[in-house]
């Protein structure tokens, strides 16, 4: 701030005495000059010495009044300054205010469900001071909650839209699952036949998850629910069953823990796009590793690949990738972005309060590392299976699903050749006790093939073998090459 006060001490002197100098000095010089010339020229010397005199008091009169004039301006100048700067250090702080404090309040008030007219008639409810403010500030602030409100009007409905895109889309698939449930029932006994089939819902399954991505993307949930709890060895083979190099999976070390019927498809679909997420960036021979390892807070399960490490600033910042998804993900900020599956990951670690980290692997890769808590875990038996043959909990379209497409029944003319002696009618799932199936074969034609518990064993994806019917070709033991692994929808 500029000082305009007169130092200490100093005063401007008096007008005439400012004066008397040059003319005392001019009257000294006039009397030497009449004292030394002869007697006729004394007369005019004197008169021009007066005449001298008088000239130079009155511009030494002038000059003493333009330089206090000029002082005079120099000093409201000064003033002036300083006015200036005070009023733009108060504009500074009332703007440092209004972006720290005044707009972060209004805006958490509008994004509780009111309008920005609402917030501006109720700023002295937030704070009475707010009444302060002057109208260019309620005008900016104004304009900028308009702005805001409509950039999120537009963002919802975006967002809406992909949620609805993604639910037409899930529709589809549902149905085409339960049309493909029909013609492996009717044609699951030719084993060439069956194995296209099992392509067929393995593609339709791929889509199913893109699907499940997109309505996550858009603020949803993924569009299926299981109604019993699942073991998570079964989870994670359904996870498997819902990428493209389900081959390169291998899962050791599973803990043996169940997950609730209504958190099974957030697990399913998060540790489905980190096993793809691994299996796109690591080398095609290689194999990724699944454990699964109780903590204290759930259950941790690591996913392992042997591709390009990451570096310390790449690890960043695909961490800060995923707090932004935490957060709400913009649909601008992933256009450009190939880590989809990180975004979808990160949306359902925030719904479902999971966590995610990504470490450096000991096979020269990336570790992901994908917290189960607890809150999702359950005591109860895991009698429902999420992939395999015979499953007895069928996942079940969600409550916001959109209904399938309506086609008139088919007649259907089921195929039921004669099944080769050598090929094996057990059903392909871990024998585990609490989802053990008694192999069976029934020598009458149509009998069918229960479950340990004598229940009837019902079909529920690819892979099942309802009514004696082969689960995969004579050819291979397990898993065939180039067959999907078995799920159901």
């Amino acid at each position: 701030m500029v000082s305009v006060a007169s130092p200490p001490g100093s005063r401007e002197l008096p007008y005439l005495r400012v004066l008397l100098l040059p003319a005392i000095l001019m009257a000294a010089t006039t009397g030497a000059a009449v004292a030394v010339v002869t007697e006729p020229a004394r007369i005019a010397v004197g008169v021009c010495g007066a005449v001298a005199t008088l000239l130079v008091t009155v511009t030494a009169a002038e000059a003493v009044r333009r330089g206090r004039a000029l002082h005079a301006q120099s000093a409201e100048h000064a003033r002036h300054t300083a006015c200036l700067e005070q009023r733009i250090a108060g504009h500074d702080a009332e703007l440092v205010r209004l972006g720290r404090e005044i707009l972060p309040r209004a805006l958490a008030y509008m994004r509780q469900g009111n309008h920005p007219r609402d917030v501006m008639a109720r700023l002295g409810v937030l704070d009475p001071s707010y009444t302060t403010l002057g109208e260019p500030q309620l005008a900016l602030l104004r304009r900028v909650l308009d702005i805001i409100d409509h950039e999120d009007t537009a963002l919802e409905a975006s967002q809406r839209s992909f949620v609805d895109i993604a639910r037409r889309v899930q529709a589809i698939v549902h149905q085409q699952a339960n049309e493909l449930r029909e013609m492996e029932e009717d044609h699951g006994r030719n084993p060439e036949v069956f194995d296209d089939l099992l392509r067929i819902d393995h593609g339709n399954a791929l889509i199913g998850r893109l699907a499940d991505s997109i309505a996550v993307i858009g603020g949803g949930r993924p569009g299926r629910q299981w109604p019993s709890p699942v073991a998570l060895y079964s989870v994670l083979r359904g996870a498997m069953s819902r990428i493209l190099e389900y081959r390169r999976i291998d899962l050791s070390s599973i803990a043996k823990v169940n997950i609730k019927g209504t958190s099974v498809e957030p697990v399913i679909h998060a540790a489905a796009e980190l096993l793809d997420n691994a299996t796109r960036y690591s080398p095609p021979n290689t194999k990724v590793h699944v454990t699964a390892t109780e903590v204290q807070t759930g259950v941790a399960i690591e996913i392992e690949d042997a591709g390009v490490n990451l570096s310390e600033d790449a690890r960043l910042r695909i961490e800060g990738m995923l707090e932004s998804a935490k957060a709400g993900t913009d649909l601008a900020d992933i256009s450009g972005n190939p880590r989809l599956g990180l975004a979808v990951v990160g949306r359902l670690c925030a719904a479902f309060n999971m966590q995610v980290s990504l470490r450096a692997s000991a096979y020269g890769g990336v570790r992901a590392i994908l917290i189960v808590p607890s809150e999702m875990m359950t005591t109860e038996p895991g009698v429902g299976l999420a992939h395999g043959i015979g499953a007895t909990s069928l996942p079940s379209p969600g409550p916001d699903a959109l209904p399938g497409p309506q086609r008139r029944p088919k007649k259907r003319r089921p195929t039921s050749p004669k099944i080769p002696a050598s090929v094996s009618l057990e059903d392909d799932v871990p024998r585990s006790p609490s989802g053990r199936r008694a192999a069976c074969r029934s020598a009458a034609a149509g009998s069918r093939c229960r479950s340990a518990s004598g229940s009837p064993n019902r079909p529920s994806g690819s892979g099942r073998t309802p009514n004696a019917r082969p689960a995969r070709p004579p050819n291979a033991p397990g898993t065939p090459p180039g067959r999907p692994p078995s799920r159901s929808r």
